[in-house]
Order: C-alpha cells, then sequence, then structure tokens
C-alpha cells in the first residue's frame, strides 16, 4: 500500500517555527489542531500546543490552556492547577476577576461546590424547579461582561439555500462559551448547574447568554431534538439580570409563568420517564416590552457529548 502523503509545505514550515520557539506558530497549530483545519482533530496535541504557547508568552493561549485543564478537554481536568494558572497570570485582568469569584464559590478541590442544591417545585409534570439565589450578582455580572462584547444575533441554517439566516423563532443575540472559552470561573458555574440537575458536566451543551430587547422573544418551542441518540434531558435557565418589562418564562400548556429574579435559576426537563420528548415543556420567552433581558441557558444531554 502507498504509504501517507508527505505534509504539506506550510505545515513543515509552521512546525519548523513551532519547534524554534515561536509563540504564533505555536499558537496557529494549536488551533489547527483543535478545530480539525487542515489537520486531524487532535485535542490532547491542541491542549499541549496551548501550554506551549502560553510558556512563550502568547495570552490568547493562556486563557485557553487553563479552560482545558479546568475542564478536562484534551487532558485529564486539574483544578488545582487551573487555579495556580490564574494566580500566576499577573497580565490579563480577568484572572484576578475568576479568582475573587472562586474564592466566594467554597469549591472543594476538585471545584465541586457545596451541596446539596434544593429547588423550589413549580410543577410535577413536567417536573420543573425555581432554584433562588442560584448565582451571586457577582457571578451573574461577570457572565454577563464576558458576553456582552461577543454577542451575535441568533442565526439558523436555511434548510434549502444552506445559508445562515436570522432565527425566526429566537429573535435574540447570543453569545456561547465552548470549551476554549469555558474559563475555571465559568466551568465551576457550570460544575454547579450539573449538580443541580444531578447530571454529568460534561453532558451539557456549551453555556450560552442570551440578550433580549424590547420587541425580541424565543416563540414557543420544544428543546429536544429530532432523530438524536443523545436526547437534551434537561434545561437550565439562570436569570442575569433584572429591570425590564415582560420576558417572563412561558409554559403555556401548564398554565405557569415564571419571573424570576437576578440570579435565580429555572430546571426543567424535557423528556418523559419513557425517555421521549414531553410535549407539555413547550415553553417560550415572551416579549419583552422595556429594558433589556439577560439569561444563561444550558441544554443538557442524556450522556456525555464529544464536542
Amino acid at each position: 500500500m502507498p504509504g501517507n502523503p508527505p505534509p504539506p509545505a506550510w505545515l513543515v514550515a509552521l512546525e519548523r517555527d513551532a519547534n524554534a520557539g515561536s509563540g504564533a506558530a505555536l499558537l496557529e497549530l494549536a488551533r489547527l489542531y483543535l478545530v480539525g483545519r487542515d489537520v486531524p482533530r487532535d485535542l490532547p496535541r491542541a491542549r499541549d500546543y496551548f501550554a506551549r504557547a502560553a510558556a512563550a508568552g502568547e495570552q490568547a493561549a493562556a486563557a485557553v490552556y487553563r479552560a482545558f485543564v479546568a475542564n478536562g478537554t484534551g487532558g485529564a481536568p486539574d483544578w488545582p492547577a487551573a487555579v495556580r494558572l490564574l494566580e500566576a497570570d499577573h497580565v490579563d485582568p480577568d484572572a484576578a476577576e475568576q479568582l475573587s469569584l472562586i474564592a466566594a464559590m467554597a469549591l472543594d478541590e476538585t471545584g465541586a461546590g457545596p451541596m446539596p442544591l434544593v429547588g423550589e417545585p413549580l410543577s410535577a409534570q413536567p417536573r420543573i424547579l425555581l432554584f433562588r439565589r442560584f448565582l451571586s450578582n457577582a457571578e451573574a455580572d461577570y457572565l454577563v461582561a464576558r458576553a456582552t462584547p461577543r454577542f451575535q444575533p441568533a442565526l439558523v441554517v436555511h434548510p434549502v439555500t444552506g445559508q445562515q439566516i436570522p432565527d425566526p423563532i429566537r429573535t435574540s443575540n447570543l453569545a456561547a462559551f465552548p470549551l476554549a472559552l469555558e474559563q475555571p470561573a465559568i466551568h465551576a458555574i457550570n460544575r454547579r448547574i450539573a449538580a443541580a440537575s444531578q447530571t454529568d458536566v460534561r453532558a451539557g451543551e456549551p453555556l450560552t447568554v442570551l440578550r433580549y430587547r424590547p420587541g425580541q422573544q424565543y416563540r414557543a418551542h420544544l428543546d429536544t431534538l429530532p432523530r438524536v441518540d443523545n436526547q437534551r434531558l434537561a434545561t437550565m435557565l439562570v436569570y442575569l439580570n433584572d429591570g425590564y418589562g415582560g420576558g417572563e418564562t412561558h409554559f403555556p400548556k401548564i398554565g405557569l409563568k415564571v419571573r424570576a429574579q437576578k440570579g435565580d435559576a429555572l430546571l426543567f426537563y424535557n423528556v418523559r420517564d419513557d425517555g421521549q420528548p414531553d410535549p407539555l415543556t413547550l415553553h417560550e420567552g415572551m416579549v419583552v416590552s422595556a429594558g433589556e433581558k439577560l439569561v444563561a441557558s444550558r441544554w443538557i444531554r442524556q450522556s456525555r457529548l464529544m464536542l
């Protein structure tokens, strides 16, 4: 059988520069192997390149590397090491802010918070729970501050043209935090969501912050997905601000409207006991009439996701 074709000249040159200590080359290789662009996707190799790029002074690489150390992308999670990386970073002001948040979270050596988390039942069928003061004001403000520069209109792919078009159901702006952006403080919040929902933290889709301005809404929908093996078991909504009009979370089939306060979290289970989508979980984010509504959403699958 013929051997593998030789690597392209540009990749050989990039690896040569990386081996010579170029932080820019190391960072570019890390990004390539993270997404699998022009090379096979390789998360352990990406993590190693991010670490080496960070050591070479690339600040963007330092942020991704500590996220991977915290959440276990490309290797084992190591919460104490992630905290030490934050403590050693005297350049990025975000590191100091995260350390302040983490210090107030009362976490153990794995990054898990105090147990138990008990929600207030709002409905038995479907099961809906409200967790009061799930986030502190500082934690909510942190998520908003990190999301704001990254807000983009909610888009979907047109089923015929394949082009991205404005989402006709969700007329909001959003900013997601995939694993590469899941900083230790955000990972700790995701761990709290996993504890409240009694699920694996790696079963959660990326935490997403949604912003609704007057006239915007999320029309009635189910969070379950068609024709998937790993269904969205549950949804956690965390309310990040007060001071807006309208915007209630409405479950029309059971006559429930929720107007939560800043820091509260709403957990609802999207499937029945037989694993099928529960039509009673039909819900909407009602039209915002004044001000600005900010909410974080995390969809939780039945088993771990390969992201």
